[in-house]
Parts: C-alpha cells; structure tokens; sequence
C-alpha cells in the first residue's frame, strides 16, 4: 500500500476544474515531482492534500487514513508538512527559534499551561536537529531576515521538518534563487534527501532541478495527469517535450 495515494481526486470551482481526475501513488521513501505549466493544478493539489481547500470528489489516503476534507492542522498532526512558494518566516526571530516555533505548533500539549519547559525543551531539540540535516546550525542564532535568500528557503525545509513529518511536500523551493543559490539548494536538498530517505512530493519549475532531485514524475495538464513514470520516461514523452521541456533530449 503506498504512503500517499489520490484516486480521482477533483476539484472544482464553479466550472473550472482545477483538478480533474487525479491519481497518483507516492510510495514510502520515493521522491516524487509534479510539473506543468502555470495553472496545470500543481498548487491546487498540494492544497487538498494538506487539507487547505477540500476535493470536489475523489479520495486521499495516507498512512491508511482518509484525509480528504480534513482541515490542514489535522493532517498536519498526522503527519504531513509542507512548504510554499512565498517564504514566510518571521524575520527577527533566529533561524532556531523559526524551526523551534514549527515544532512546537504540532505538538500536543503546545497551549496546556504545565509543563511548558517540557515542551520548549523537546521542541528547541527537535529544531537544531532539522537545522543540523539542512546544514543550517552555523547560522542557527542569526535572525531569519538577514539569511540569504538560499539560506531563507532551506530554513523553511528545516521548519517542516521540525515537525517529524513522514511526508513533506516543497513548493518550489528554488523559486527566487539566483543559479549559483539554486546549485548550493539542491546540493544540499540532495543530501539531505539521501541521508534522510524522506517520503517528498515536490513541486518545482527548474527542470534540472527536477531531473536532479526527484526518482518519479507526475505531469499535470489543464488539471489532469498526462504523463506519470521515471525522469528518463518522461524525458522521452512527446506530449511532455512538446508541451513543457521544449524537445528536450
């Protein structure tokens, strides 16, 4: 059974179909990408997953459990995290305390007023350690705003990571980055991925990107999938050279 899978997952609004029809498998430890162009539905997709927008039809299941419909703070407990296109951090905090706040917003007891030090204290654990895994410890104690923009982004992976999830899905964690930024991101989001076998579902415009990080590829079109299988198969799909990557050989 696969960690992650959508069957016939729509969404409609009014009558433009977002999602039309969408299956997709994500296996335990599999690095998956969705490609398309501006409005193919990559978006709209990580929405109904992480349970911002509800599906239309279909079903989501993850770990065994349904998730369509739940709202993102339930899946989000369950086990899912996510990053956006937009960094969002707050800038006058630490790199640390970024990813401690991340971690602390899952936990359990988070709100409760005993044993607060307790939470801090595992949460603040849990922080360096997803620091550690995207190479952001030198830098943990410098406000998040004075990061460079590369450093910025990565520290988002670390926040959703700070959460232990057993999904991430990353929403274009190269857009905004220069090309010498970009080659350090992914590097580093290569080893990062390598060492810590995490389940990913990423969206990505940059195609060497793409073909550098992800093991499967999910292309969307006008919402529908129209071309799913490895790096090298979607290379030598027609529809896909023609549509998205420009003959590319």
């Amino acid at each position: 059974m696969a960690l992650l899978e959508l069957d016939g997952v729509t969404r409609r609004y009014g009558a433009l179909v977002a999602l039309d029809q969408v299956a997709m498998r994500v296996e335990d430890g599999e690095v998956r990408a969705v490609i398309g162009p501006n409005g193919a539905g990559k978006t709209t997709l990580f929405n109904v997953i992480t349970g911002t927008v509800k599906p239309s039809a279909g079903t989501i299941r993850f770990a065994g459990h349904a998730i369509g419909g739940l709202p993102s703070h339930q899946v989000c407990r369950l086990g899912i995290s996510r990053t956006f296109q937009i960094t969002s951090l707050f800038p006058e905090m630490s790199a640390r305390d970024n990813a401690r706040l991340s971690a602390q917003a899952r936990h359990g007891r988070r709100w409760q007023p005993f044993g607060g030090a307790k939470v801090f204290a595992e949460s603040e654990a849990l922080a360096d350690a997803a620091l550690e895994q995207l190479g952001l410890s030198a830098i943990a104690d410098r406000p998040a705003g004075l990061l460079s923009h590369g450093d910025q982004r990565l520290l988002e992976v670390a926040m959703a990571m700070a959460q232990q999830p057993r999904v991430l899905l990353l929403d274009e964690p190269t857009q905004g980055l220069s090309v010498e930024e970009t080659a350090q991101a992914v590097e580093t989001l290569a080893r990062f991925l390598h060492a810590s076998k995490m389940t990913v579902l990423l969206v990505e415009h940059d195609m060497e990107v793409v073909f550098r990080l992800a093991q499967r590829i999910t292309v969307l079109h006008r919402g529908a999938v129209i071309a799913d299988g490895t790096p090298d198969e979607v290379k030598a799909d027609t529809r896909v050279q023609d549509a998205y990557l420009g003959g590319l050989e």
